[in-house]
């Protein structure tokens, strides 16, 4: 199975952007996915999961009521819709794959990650 997040960029803060993580490698297969990140100095953090079918949904308090994961409904594909992004939200953003919850530990598959800049 095979990750690969993209659509990180450099933005300002208040600004708004849209992450995205493809899925390959098992056709048909449908995993509970998440997203993590990363800043500087810092450790792995969770940040949203969301299960197979899209009923049940985690946000990390930190990004509550900013940021929306959601995914495709016909392939494995899943989104992060950022908005009203602060300072702190800089950090490399990886998704991750069959697992459950909010610990690194309990995801199998990774992606590589995309990096999020938020300026002042």
């Amino acid at each position: 199975v095979q990750l690969q997040a993209s659509g990180g960029g450099l933005v300002q803060v208040g600004d708004s952007l849209r992450l995205s993580c493809s899925v390959s490698g098992r056709p048909g297969s449908r995993f509970n996915m998440g997203w993590f990140r990363q800043a500087p100095g810092k450790e792995r953090e969770f940040v949203a999961f969301i299960d197979r079918n899209g009923g049940a949904i985690i946000y990390a308090d930190s990004v509550k009521g900013r940021f929306t994961i959601s995914r495709d409904r016909v392939e494995s594909a899943i989104y992060l819709q950022m908005t009203n992004l602060k300072l702190e939200d800089t950090a490399l953003y990886t998704c991750a794959a069959a697992g459950w919850g909010t610990r690194p530990s309990g995801f199998s598959y990774w992606g590589q990650g995309t990096l999020v800049t938020v300026s002042s």
